[in-house]
């Protein structure tokens, strides 16, 4: 049933509370706003008639259970999201404040707009909006809310690994992803994981002077990017014993798939890279480097002195983020071993070197044939005229591991677009995306239930 502009214009004023809560997990000073998300969220899953919502507290942020009524005889479905958000700098390059969500040409611009507090709320509408009369969704739905997805938390992970019974469902919806393009819903078969890392370089015992020494003192921030620079070599390939070997490549009916995807590799770089070329393995279609193929990236370096004015030191010590994607075959504590013998082989003898795990997440990869997916075809078809592609994705959802050892499918899936702005500024979502998210879902509630 479509919707009506009084629901959506008191809808659009809910998301806009929501979305003014600056719940930056990552940083200590926002732990309250995580806790104010949480409890905003808590509210509403109340309001909605849910007879069991629940608070359920960690080492870290808290994560959010509830369930729907019971409905005797039907289904369960259980529905993930996140309520933190990454932070937002550089803040100068936001048109409007990243937490003053902003309709601009029908797009609702803010941090969390579409990762993922607007795809959370999306759901919760979609469940509102096929509640009976007497306020009884068409399945059984319970809901896991999470508050570390950016900043690789483990509460959610210790609860599902202590309560396996909540992940004893039907079927498990993911909305945390995309379509693969404007007016082209997906399904994701595969997520690659991550594996988080800094890499410590000590050369002297303090910072020294560069008059007095230079010419002779080892520099760290020098000694750090030699390092680096040998892990990967100039046309992308991962120089990491051992890495590709472990890789399970895509099958030969995946990448015939993705060659019949609609695809600009010159849109693609001027659109969303928005540079100037793009790199990576050479011979590798962009989906395979982006999809199915392991990637090495550095995130920053610190040490030394980078304030205005100047400094003459020759850093003691120096520090680099870096992060590793990986694709199926590969497994987190494993590529950390490797990156750590990696880095000491490259290291010169004057350096004490270490790596120290961050955060990680294994890589999924999801069978699409089970009867759940059948049912969101239908609804995404119902509602845009379309089903849905099956694509793989780079990014990385953690927990998506854990949400799938009850053995249901995993519907890794969602209403985001490629021109969201996913982590930086000027992040948005489409309003008309989340309409039509409502009425997809709110169908596929229905279909899988059933009624």
């Amino acid at each position: 049933m479509p919707i009506s502009q009084t629901d959506r214009d008191r809808w659009l004023k809910q998301l806009t509370e929501f979305l003014a809560i600056p719940s930056i997990s990552t940083l200590p000073e926002h732990a309250a706003d995580c806790r104010k998300a949480a409890d905003w969220l808590m509210v509403e899953l109340r309001r909605l008639g849910c007879p069991k919502v629940e608070l359920l507290e960690g080492r870290g942020h808290p994560t959010i259970w509830a369930e729907s009524p019971k409905v005797e005889g039907a289904p369960t479905v259980l529905i993930y999201g996140h309520y933190d958000v990454q932070p937002v700098e550089p803040l100068d390059e936001w048109t409007t404040p990243p937490f003053e969500a902003t309709v601009r040409d029908g797009n609702l611009y803010a941090r969390g707009a579409v990762d993922d507090k607007g795809q959370v709320f999306t759901m919760l509408k979609a469940y509102e909006s096929v509640l009976d009369g007497g306020r009884i969704p068409p399945c059984n739905v319970h809901f896991i809310f999470e508050g570390e997805e950016e900043c690789g938390g483990k509460v959610i992970f210790d609860i599902l690994q202590r309560d396996a019974w909540r992940t004893e469902v039907d079927a498990v919806i993911v909305a945390d992803m995309g379509y693969y393009a404007p007016g082209i819903p997906a399904v994701y078969t595969a997520l690659r994981g991550l594996a988080y890392a800094e890499i410590h370089v000590r050369t002297a015992e303090s910072d020294l002077h560069s008059g007095t020494y230079g010419g002779v003192a080892p520099n760290a921030i020098e000694t750090m990017v030699r390092i680096l620079s040998q892990l990967k070599d100039a046309n992308g390939r991962i120089k990491i014993p051992g890495l590709y070997e472990a890789v399970k490549p895509p099958s030969k009916a995946e990448l015939a798939g993705w060659k019949k995807l609609p695809f600009s590799e010159r849109k693609f770089l001027k659109e969303e890279v928005t540079g100037k070329a793009l790199t990576g393995v050479k011979g590798k279609s962009v989906f395979e480097r982006t999809w199915a193929l392991p990637t090495l990236e550095m995130h920053g370096i610190r040490g030394g002195f980078v304030a205005e004015g100047a400094k003459t030191v020759i850093p003691a010590q120096a520090v680099a983020k870096v992060s590793l994607r990986l694709v199926p075959g590969l497994k987190v504590e494993t590529v950390y071993k490797q990156l750590a013998k990696a880095v000491k082989a490259v290291a010169p003898k004057y350096a004490t070197v270490e790596v120290k795990p961050l955060h990680g997440g294994e890589p999924v990869q999801v069978k699409v044939d089970h009867p759940a997916f059948k049912a969101l075809d239908e609804a995404f078809e119902a509602v845009v005229g379309k089903q849905t592609v099956s694509v793989r994705a780079g990014g990385s959802i953690p927990v998506v591991t854990e949400l799938a050892k009850g053995g249901a499918p995993v519907l890794l899936t969602g209403v985001g677009l490629p021109d969201d702005r996913i982590h930086a500024p000027n992040e948005k979502i489409t309003l008309q995306q989340v309409w039509d998210g409502v009425e997809v879902f709110g169908r596929f509630l229905r279909g899988f239930g059933g009624r």
